[in-house]
């Protein structure tokens, strides 16, 4: 089956309410291929690596987290940038990409489909002051020591995670924000949580998490944010019976 480009941008941007979301980046179509869409590759960053597998796999469109154009970049279209954007345009391939409005769907984001992946509830915003909290609050089943929820997280994610903090503590209540986003530690510092989940990991929050009791879990960028990209493109296969194909091309960060 296929359908149209432009169908499928305005259901994507309506369906995750992009208008309503400030980002850093545009969110929805970044480069324009094919009118028509029989088939999408998806991925986490639209790399040189991910384009030349949607070519392989004769996609029409790519859709990923992270896309181009972010504010504050080169706008120039030379190096890297210029072989990736050539290479779409040679291939009538299209590019899609939703940052943080894939972030904060609460039924195919990366934070509520990370949550389901570990067996987590989501419990309410992470960000008390925000309409749209990029982070959230997640409970587990029943408590465990710091150290047994890292070694569960790394065995479903399939990497290991640095843990810092009381490895005996027990976790019962912490915030969950994929990505690169070890700044929000904060407000589960606030919000007396027990520990706090992201991707990667700065040089002060290490101390924070010693200083505050709030253990600090880094599962990686890339790990934490297969999921919503995956879901994604299930719904759209299901909506109009398209084919889709999740490419996880290896990320250690």
């Amino acid at each position: 089956m296929s359908v149209l480009l432009s169908e499928l941008v305005g259901q994507l941007n309506t369906l995750l309410d992009v208008a309503s979301i400030q980002d850093y980046c545009p969110n929805g179509l970044q480069i324009e291929g094919a009118p028509v869409v029989h088939k999408i590759v998806g991925g986490v960053t639209a790399s040189q690596a991910l384009i030349d597998e949607a070519i392989s796999r004769n996609a029409d469109a790519i859709l990923v987290h992270h896309g181009y154009f972010w504010k504050g970049e080169n706008p120039v279209i030379q190096g890297i940038k210029r072989k990736r954007i050539a290479s779409l345009l040679a291939h009538d391939i299209s590019l899609l990409a939703y940052h943080l409005p894939l972030d904060v769907h609460p039924e195919l984001g990366n934070n509520a489909r990370l949550a389901r992946l570990l067996g987590l509830q989501v419990c309410g915003p992470l960000d008390l002051q925000s309409r749209n909290s990029v982070g959230i609050v997640v409970e587990l089943p029943e408590s465990l020591s710091a150290e047994s929820f890292s070694l569960h997280i790394s065995d479903v994610l399939g990497r290991e995670v640095q843990h810092f903090g009381d490895s005996k503590k027990k976790i019962k209540r912490l915030g969950l924000c994929t990505g690169a986003a070890q700044g929000m530690i904060d407000k589960a510092v606030d919000l007396q949580l027990d520990g706090y989940l992201s991707g990667e990991v700065s040089e002060p929050t290490f101390h924070i998490a010693m200083e505050t009791g709030v253990n600090y879990f880094a599962a990686g960028h890339h790990a934490t944010e297969r999921e919503g990209v995956k879901a994604l493109g299930e719904y759209l296969s299901e909506k109009y019976k398209l084919a889709f194909e999740f490419i996880d091309i290896t990320n250690p960060v």
